[in-house]
């Protein structure tokens, strides 16, 4: 897991707790039949923090959210390593197994890939959606704003007053056989979920 940046860390609640844990397996169940492939998901931890994190050591894309509550709208995200997130893409573009593995290096992205990253980042919009349906709160709704690169410990780009809260998740996916991998959900504090 991850160590968090510097940041106040409280309790998350407990339909937060839910929710991340829906989101995450939402995600991984709806691009696993898209891409056809295997894929698990595991939450390690849920929390409330005061500044976004970063994905550490490597690129990663910000698959960027929006989100709709009664009580106002919010922005976060999905971030996932580059690699990973480019496997995806690869197999969602029907590529061969040892394709997608070679491609894995990739840092340049054509331009093929990146739509079908868009569509990934669609899927994630979609599934994210999907899950928060699943509390049974009014009035909740999600949507892709698109994906992003972002290099390795820059915290992602999306609007956000600093000091705010955001809920965190960590989780850690895997895809096929490749090897397990970190993700990061941040999702605005809405007033439905406390």
């Amino acid at each position: 897991m991850a160590k968090l940046e510097e940041s106040t860390v409280s309790e998350a609640s407990e339909l937060e707790t839910k929710l991340i844990g829906a989101i995450a397996h939402r995600v991984v169940d709806d691009l696993a039949l898209v891409v056809d492939r295997s894929m698990t998901s595991e939450v390690l931890e849920v929390c409330r923090i005061d500044r976004r994190q970063a994905g550490q050591g490597q690129v990663h894309i910000s698959f960027k959210l929006g989100f709709t509550a009664p009580s106002g709208s919010g922005h976060g995200c999905l971030l996932m390593p580059l690699p990973d997130a480019v496997a995806l893409a690869s197999h969602l573009m029907m590529e061969p197994d040892a394709t997608v593995k070679e491609r894995r290096g990739d840092t340049e992205l054509d331009r093929s890939t990146r739509d079908a990253m868009i569509e990934v980042a669609n899927f994630v919009g979609g599934a994210t959606d999907a899950a928060m349906r699943t509390l049974s709160v009014s009035g909740l709704s999600a949507r892709s704003e698109g994906c992003q690169g972002v290099r390795a410990d820059v915290r992602p780009a999306f609007p956000y007053q600093e000091g705010s809260l955001l809920v965190l998740g960590q989780a850690r996916f895997q895809l096929h056989t490749f090897d397990p991998f970190e993700v990061l959900i941040m999702l605005p504090v809405l007033a439905e979920l406390d």
